[in-house]
């Protein structure tokens, strides 16, 4: 399902980055890093909530706007009952729409805060993400304590949040189309090997998306998906060469993979994930490029996979999705 959008832009954005991201090559992107992973809280889940406050604070100074000058909030998170960004965001905005999208969370949030404002349903919309390494491997994997070495195909979820400001006055970075993604299920039930298992939603999603839209990867400067890893970038391009005939060797690449520099931070084994692993790379320089008109079109493609550790232990497969939007230089 494809989304034509006439009247949203991006205002603004803000990133927050953690330890290990602030080591990589984006550092200079980022409006602030931490060097640990408490941030002065108690815990790690406490040390998330931090996280979007900062981020929102950031957006408020950026944009010159006051909590109450936002209309929606939107938010997501990898924790039970998504608490870092209820927390994070209370007293922000006049209205919460909280959402789960797994590590697709930011571009579905930037979907439904555009179809609000596309729709007249409201002027602005503020969309933020984050996820934190350790209180994310305590809830899904295994409790950090225990130390369990990871398989090289296993991601490292990435430690931050972002938010970006959707408006509909006019700024140089417009909101052009967005393709809503379907559950997929390939028969995939490894949860150390989140690539092999999102790949397949980023197959369909492209696809629908080439066809509602009657465009091609050679209508864009960029296509970047989020948050497939070295694995499952790889899977990807090979997918869509031999079996669709489509090439994405020149104008693709994956945002778990440019979060971290993969030979240096060998910990980081086949690339970052969770839901701000994409939002700190698209937030930041993707963004920066467009403003700069480095690039003119961009594909995001943020990938998520749907599953919980009880869903797993019943030795249930593990479903995903992939949702996309397209930004244009103004």
């Amino acid at each position: 399902m494809t989304f034509n959008y006439k009247n949203v832009y991006i205002k603004d954005t803000s990133t927050i980055a953690g330890p290990y991201e602030k080591d990589g090559p984006l550092k200079k992107y980022f409006d602030k890093t931490y060097s640990d992973l408490y941030f002065g809280e108690k815990s790690f889940e406490k040390a998330e909530v931090k996280l979007v406050k900062d981020a929102l604070v950031m957006l408020m100074k950026k944009t010159a706007l006051t909590k109450k000058d936002i209309e929606l909030t939107i938010g997501g998170d990898l924790l039970n009952q998504i608490t870092a960004s209820t927390y994070g965001t209370y007293s922000v905005g006049n209205a919460f729409v909280g959402i789960y999208g797994a590590c697709s969370t930011s571009v579905l949030g930037m979907i439904i805060g555009s179809n609000f404002i596309d729709d007249g349903r409201c002027n602005n919309a503020c969309v933020v993400v984050s996820s934190h390494n350790l209180s994310s491997e305590k809830q899904f994997r295994n409790p950090i304590e225990y130390g369990a070495p990871r398989p090289s195909s296993a991601t490292f979820t990435a430690t931050g949040a972002a938010a970006c400001l959707l408006t509909n006055e006019k700024t140089n970075v417009k909101v052009d189309c967005a393709t809503l993604g379907k559950i997929v299920d390939y028969n995939q039930n490894d949860v150390n090997d989140m690539g092999r298992v999102m790949a397949p939603a980023v197959v369909e999603t492209l696809l629908t998306h080439f066809e509602e839209t009657g465009r091609s990867v050679d209508d864009y400067d960029l296509i970047l998906t989020g948050d497939l890893g070295v694995y499952g970038k790889a899977i990807l391009q090979d997918y869509m060469f031999n079996v669709h005939d489509v090439d994405l060797s020149n104008n693709y690449n994956d945002c778990g993979v440019m979060l971290y520099d993969l030979e240096k931070q060998e910990e980081v084994n086949a690339g970052g994930s969770g839901p701000v692993c994409s939002a700190l790379v698209n937030f930041s320089y993707v963004y920066d490029q467009l403003k700069k008109k480095k690039l003119k079109r961009v594909l995001l493609i943020a990938t998520g996979a749907l599953f919980s550790p009880t869903m797993v232990y019943q030795k249930e497969n593990i479903n995903s999705i992939a949702h996309a939007i397209s930004l244009e230089a103004v």
